[in-house]
């Protein structure tokens, strides 16, 4: 196995676990779920900080939900589409909560860039993953273009906002019925079909 390759098998045994502990972790845990003796870490990542860290870019990294998003299959009907990207935006933000949350929750600080750091690097990389996103997002509306009644970029920008606000709408369960429910509302707006009001 290759360095790197050791580097990706320890950040993906890692993430989970710093979810879970924060920088309390240890890298006896690590290793035990890595499948690695504890040594082999130190062989890639310098110290524990330098792990923490990768953990961090790991967890930002949008090349996980990309994958999901474009692997979608298109021949389902768009509210299966969308159910199916809210469900992989959604375990996004919740490992990238996770992760930051519960290093922030312990007191690790390290994972932050540095002050002298210049902003515009770094927010080019997120509006790059944004931009990134949008696009994989937009693609699935695009088989139901003449049925939309609006443009799918807009479209695409309401349904990320619906889902980003998710865990804020009251009632708005993380599972799939309420899922489901939530991209109904967004295909079908708040009204029911004539005869069905009460």
């Amino acid at each position: 196995m290759s360095p790197e390759q050791r580097r990706e098998t320890v950040i993906r045994a890692a993430l989970p676990l710093v979810a879970e502990y924060g920088a309390s972790v240890t890298t006896a845990q690590v290793a035990r779920a890595a499948g690695i003796g504890e040594a082999t870490i130190f062989r890639v990542f310098a110290d524990k900080d330098e792990l923490l860290d990768a953990v961090v870019v790991a967890a930002l990294d949008p090349a996980t939900v990309l994958s999901e998003l474009r692997s979608i299959s298109l021949d389902q009907p768009l509210a299966d589409r969308l159910v199916e990207a809210a469900d992989a935006l959604h375990a996004r933000l919740g490992r990238l909560g996770g992760v930051i949350g519960a290093l922030h929750a312990s007191g690790h600080r390290r994972g932050r860039p540095a002050r002298d750091e210049a902003p515009t690097r770094r927010s080019e990389g997120r509006d790059a993953a944004q931009a990134a996103t949008r696009e994989a997002v937009a693609d699935l509306f695009a088989p139901d273009a003449a049925a939309l009644r609006l443009p799918a970029e807009q479209l695409t920008d309401v349904f990320l906002a619906l889902v980003a606000g998710r865990g804020r709408v009251p009632g708005a369960a993380t599972d799939a019925v309420g899922v489901r429910e939530l991209v109904d509302l967004f295909l079908h707006g708040a009204l029911a079909p004539s005869g069905d009001a009460g």
